[in-house]
């Protein structure tokens, strides 16, 4: 996939995001379905932060995860949906300014994510972007309408109608 390509779904991926996103109830950020599950504004929280990800995913050869390991702290709780909002409008138009800086050769470079000497995966920054960024948020995305539908919030549109949107 060209880089224009990858930004025209990227911006889509994003709008859809923040359309999710502007349904957060205030009142229920800490709503857990499960015991293990995250609250929802901790998952909300995550989805926002998604994209600051580029910084790593681009900026260096690879990424140790052995400090965030040893590190297993609990999600950050945000207190407000004016707060994910926030972090999200800024991690979204870091990363893309971020992406639309490389060029094609710099989108093929291999980049690897280490668990300290172990190598987990190693692959073209075009395909960690893809897996890293767009997978993953669209991973907690489909999360984050559960938790709604579950709290009775209508699910916007994503992809098609939703059953909670006139058709």
């Amino acid at each position: 996939m060209l880089l224009k390509d990858f930004l025209v779904e990227y911006d889509h991926e994003m709008r859809q995001t923040r359309k999710l996103l502007e349904r957060l109830p205030e009142d229920r950020l800490d709503f857990r379905p499960h015991p293990r599950s995250r609250t929802l504004g901790a998952l909300a929280f995550h989805v926002a932060e998604l994209p600051r990800w580029t910084s790593n995913l681009l900026g260096a050869d690879s990424y140790d995860l052995t400090p965030d390991l040893a590190k297993r702290h609990a999600p950050p709780e945000p207190s407000a949906v004016s707060e994910i909002l926030g972090a999200f409008d800024a991690n979204v138009a870091k990363a893309r300014e971020h992406v639309a800086s490389r060029s094609e050769e710099q989108l093929a470079e291999k980049w690897s994510l280490k668990r300290g000497t172990e190598t987990v995966v190693s692959m073209p920054r075009r395909a960690v972007l893809r897996q890293f960024l767009m997978n993953h948020l669209v991973h907690h995305r489909g999360q984050l309408t559960v938790y709604l539908r579950l709290l009775d919030i209508p699910v916007p549109p994503l992809y098609g109608p939703s059953a909670d949107e006139d058709r």
